[in-house]
């Protein structure tokens, strides 16, 4: 299973607010809108990253 890297992150209160209207206008957290706008800034500069993985649903296949 694909692991997120977790830190803290700290924003202007504006910036954040502005995050959290943008996030909601999308139907995101503002979690996601960060990791989403993160990855368009990276792209504008060239460098391009590859989603992750998925994790697995479902139920694991059975040892038998």
């Amino acid at each position: 299973m694909s692991q997120k890297k977790a830190f803290a992150l700290r924003l202007d209160p504006a910036v954040h607010a502005a995050v959290e209207r943008l996030a909601a206008d999308e139907l995101r957290s503002a979690n996601a809108q960060i990791e989403m706008l993160l990855r368009e800034a990276l792209k504008t500069r060239g460098i391009e990253v590859k989603p992750s993985k998925p994790p697995r649903r479902g139920r694991p296949p059975s040892g038998d």
